[in-house]
Parts: C-alpha cells; sequence; structure tokens
C-alpha cells in the first residue's frame, strides 16, 4: 500500500465524489481535450488534499442498488463495464484493487445492529461508479476496497441512518466514499438544463453544508423540495450516496472541494470532517 502522506488520523473524512460519465478519463475526445479535465486533476490530487493513506475504502455507487444493502465479499473482485457504446479498449480497462471479506463482514454487523438487513454478495464486482474513478485516485490498486449497494426504495432518512451506523469506521482507519453526481440528467447533455442544475446544486452545496447536522440530515431528507429536485435528478440513484457520506459524518461540518460545469451539468464534491 502506498503510504507517501502523513499518518492517519484517528477519524477520518467522508467525501462525496462525482465520478463522470461512464469511462469519461479513460477515452480521446474529438479536438484532444475532455471536459473532464479539471475532475480528473481533482480526484488525482485528491491523495494528497486528504494528506493520508486510509487502511481501507468503503465505496457506496450510485450504480448498485438492491432491495436491501448488499456489501461485496470478495476477495478478488471483478470489474463490470456497466457502460455501452465507448471504445472497445475502455471495456479492457483494469483495476485489481484487492476486496477485504475483513471489512465487508464489518460493515454488515454495524448495518444489522442499526436494524437494517444486510447481506454479503461474493459474486458482484465493482461498477465503474468505484473502479473508474479510483482508478485515477489511487492507480497503483494496492488498497482495499469494499462496495456497498444502495437500497432501491431510496429513501434518503435511511441512507443517512445507515450512513450513521457506519460512522465508527471512520474510527477504524475507513475512508468512506460516496461516489454519484450532485445533478445526473443524461437528457441535458445539449445544456438545456444549465441553469436549473446550477440552481439545484446551490441548494444542495448550502445544505450539505449546514453547519449544524440535524438540519443538515433534515434539508437532505426532504431534497425533492429543492429548486429543479426533479430536473437534476430524473432518479435519485446518483444522489442517494452522499445520504450515506453525511449521515457517517455524524456532527461534521461539510464543505464544498470541487465545483464544475460539464456537459450541460453542475458537479460538485463534498468533505466532511
Amino acid at each position: 500500500m502506498s503510504n507517501n502522506h502523513t499518518t492517519t488520523p484517528e477519524r477520518l473524512q467522508t467525501l462525496f465524489i462525482p465520478h463522470g460519465g461512464g469511462p469519461c478519463f479513460f477515452i480521446d475526445w474529438p479536438g484532444g481535450g475532455t471536459p473532464f479535465a479539471r475532475l480528473e486533476t481533482w480526484l488525482r490530487q485528491l491523495p494528497q488534499g486528504l494528506g493520508f493513506t486510509p487502511k481501507a475504502i468503503l465505496v457506496i455507487s450510485g450504480h448498485w442498488e438492491e432491495a436491501e444493502f448488499r456489501v461485496t465479499t470478495q476477495p478478488a473482485p471483478q470489474l463490470l463495464y456497466d457502460y455501452y457504446g465507448f471504445p472497445a479498449h475502455t471495456y479492457e480497462i483494469q483495476y485489481p484493487a484487492p476486496g477485504s471479506p475483513e471489512l465487508a463482514v464489518r460493515v454488515k454487523e454495524l448495518l444489522e445492529a442499526a436494524g437494517f438487513t444486510a447481506k454479503g454478495d461474493d459474486q458482484r464486482g465493482f461498477d465503474h461508479g468505484t473502479f473508474i474513478p479510483f482508478k485515477v485516485i489511487y492507480p497503483e490498486a494496492q488498497i482495499p476496497i469494499v462496495q456497498l449497494s444502495l437500497e432501491n426504495n431510496m429513501n434518503p432518512a435511511r441512507h443517512i441512518a445507515a450512513g450513521q451506523a457506519l460512522a465508527k469506521l471512520r474510527d477504524e482507519g475507513v475512508l468512506i466514499v460516496g461516489s454519484g453526481m450532485s445533478t445526473h440528467n443524461l437528457r441535458s447533455l445539449d445544456g438545456r438544463f444549465a441553469v436549473y442544475h446550477r440552481e439545484f446544486d446551490a441548494w444542495l452545496t448550502e445544505a450539505a453544508c449546514h453547519p449544524e447536522a440535524a438540519a443538515r440530515n433534515s434539508l437532505l431528507t426532504s431534497w425533492l423540495t429543492a429548486p429543479h429536485a426533479r430536473t437534476a435528478h430524473p432518479h435519485e440513484d446518483h444522489l442517494l450516496p452522499l445520504m450515506v457520506a453525511a449521515g457517517a459524518a455524524r456532527e461534521d461540518q461539510g464543505r464544498q472541494v470541487f465545483h464544475d460545469e460539464l456537459l450541460g451539468m453542475t458537479v460538485s464534491a463534498y468533505q466532511f470532517g
């Protein structure tokens, strides 16, 4: 494991990161540029910004929904190339990060102790909400990663509560990362909803960064009352990972650590603690 940063703190931060679109960091864009350049640079510099190397990472991806929480238990997870219509080489991308059956058991125990149903999954691999951004963040693929599903009820309060149940992992050297997008509407790639996305993202940033955790969680729970909520998220799969990260933050305040506009969408990242 790479250890070129400072000593791991007693309590780790939690994060919500935008993971872009499909294998966006690994394709050649027309004209030689890429709309994801700033996001890629930020993700690449994220380890230096954190200042430590986590013992393991728990990723909540917007690309995995189940009836109850599920957690990957494989020691060597495969990759799920769950994107379509991209160049052939993007289906040969490798990211051989190890899993952690021990962490998976711990995640399951914490969720069950809080009253959730949680199951291990020994077949599921890493979807692109995990392996695409983390191939940029930690390209050496040496840090163990476990992936946690969403509940397909999409209940924000339950996902905040799940994050609260998992907060103890922060004291055990585990970095909890929600991987999604602060706005996610694939019909907006032509920019038709850009102004609506800006307004929703501004509301979301104010909510996520509220100085009082109880008020933050209340706002996030009622996200559908935000301006243009359903335009920004026709389906909230890419927003719910934020709820888990915010819940795991407990009383720690959030702050916006990245912001950009790309392909008609507004994207932000948040760090808690």
